[in-house]
């Protein structure tokens, strides 16, 4: 955990700042608003939308302790640290009432979990109607050449820079198997959409090696 926002760092050269950024930028949060931030560990969405929206209240929920803990400590030289309430809980079964959020956001941890279908699910109860979600995760890119070059850096290298830096090959390895697991952008929006969501838009970024889902509560 305490080595977390490093790996991302190094393993995206820092572009994933770029990209939360971009999400952040479609979801325009706005004062008043309440978010639930799933898999939200470290708290780099939290952060982003108190920023953004200041007495906005925002939930963190996380199935590792660890990674909140660290969330925590780096929000302690934070102005709006008192608006964020840290969890340990399960994506799959949501300790809130229905709608109780107006935003539900997750971050590279859908892909993480056993069923996607009743992470959905319970996003969509946990929304308020007129409430919006987002996912931003790992897909699969059809940039010719591209693809061919991410594949070799994602099963390759990556879990070397996670053996030298968190001391953690295993886990890195997983990370690559699991994007390649994952259902490609069509089909999960058409999860999203099952659902209940409406209105389901998705953003590819380079050439859908990420993506930004989205869709909403009406």
């Amino acid at each position: 955990a305490g080595r977390y926002d490093l790996m991302n760092d190094v393993m995206s050269l820092g572009i994933h700042r770029l990209w939360k950024d971009a999400m952040m930028d479609w979801l325009a949060p706005r004062n008043g608003q309440r978010l639930l931030d799933v898999a939200g560990g470290t708290g780099d969405i939290a952060f982003r939308f108190l920023k953004r929206a200041p007495s906005a209240q925002a939930v963190v929920v996380d199935l590792t302790e660890d990674m909140l803990i660290a969330g925590q400590e780096r929000a302690e030289s934070l102005t709006y640290r008192d608006s964020i309430e840290w969890m340990v809980g399960d994506a799959m079964a949501l300790p809130f009432q229905d709608g109780s959020f107006d935003v539900y956001t997750i971050v590279f941890g859908i892909r993480n979990v056993t069923h996607i279908d009743r992470v959905l699910s319970e996003a969509y109860r946990a929304l308020r109607f007129g409430g919006r979600f987002y996912c931003m995760e790992f897909s699969t890119t059809d940039w010719p050449g591209f693809k061919q070059a991410y594949d070799l850096y994602s099963h390759k290298i990556m879990p070397k820079i996670g053996g030298m830096i968190a001391d953690d090959e295993d886990s890195y390895r997983y990370l690559a198997e699991s994007i390649r697991r994952f259902p490609p952008m069509p089909k999960f929006e058409t999860m999203i959409r099952d659902a209940g969501f409406a209105n389901t838009k998705v953003e590819p970024i380079l050439g859908g090696a990420v993506a930004i889902h989205s869709g909403w509560k009406i």
